[in-house]
């Protein structure tokens, strides 16, 4: 049993402080990406494409169009010197035909799985990360030039924590997990 992987799984949390003195190396992104990319898939369809943005005008563009700081979301975002966009590509067929008859979004699914992989990989590094879901897509798909019929699903940013690692609050494992029965 590699141990390492659990005190991993023990140390990621949700980054909202980052250090903007530092920046990524396009060398880490790039083994994170490859953790990525190695993820399964229903059918192994790969329904994503991954967008690293990291030129500064545009990365603050796009946490602009990820923060609302009226309502206090995402207002850390142009701390983050990289923000890793998912966009959702057409699944093939057998995934596509497999989500129409057990009704599934397969690739949402999928692409959940990679998002964990990237966040598991950045931490690895000694990277902290977030996952946003909240994000004005219409923005997102001008600055990056992504089509209409696409659709942006998740904006992960990541960078070098700048705040202490926080004692996990989850729910007791007698309330999330039973075996043989739903109880």
């Amino acid at each position: 049993m590699e141990k390492d992987f659990y005190e991993l799984v023990k140390k990621r949390q949700s980054t909202r402080a980052f250090d903007t003195a530092r920046s990524v190396d396009r060398e880490i992104i790039a083994r994170i990406l490859e953790a990525a990319r190695l993820a399964p898939s229903a059918c192994n369809a790969q329904p994503w494409h991954f967008i690293v943005v990291d030129e500064p005008e545009l990365k603050n563009k796009v946490a602009d169009a990820a923060s609302a700081r009226l309502l206090g979301m995402n207002h850390f975002t142009k701390q983050a010197p990289v923000h890793i966009i998912i966009v959702e590509e057409k699944v093939n067929i057998s995934s596509g035909i497999g989500g129409i008859v057990k009704d599934k979004h397969f690739a949402f699914l999928d692409i959940g799985i990679a998002a964990t992989h990237i966040c598991l990989a950045a931490e690895a590094e000694g990277l902290g990360s977030c996952i946003l879901g909240w994000f004005a897509e219409s923005k997102m798909k001008k600055l990056l030039n992504i089509p209409d019929n696409r659709r942006v699903v998740l904006d992960i940013v990541v960078g070098y924590p700048a705040q202490p690692l926080r004692e996990k609050k989850r729910k007791p494992i007698e309330e999330v997990v039973s075996y043989n029965t739903y109880k």
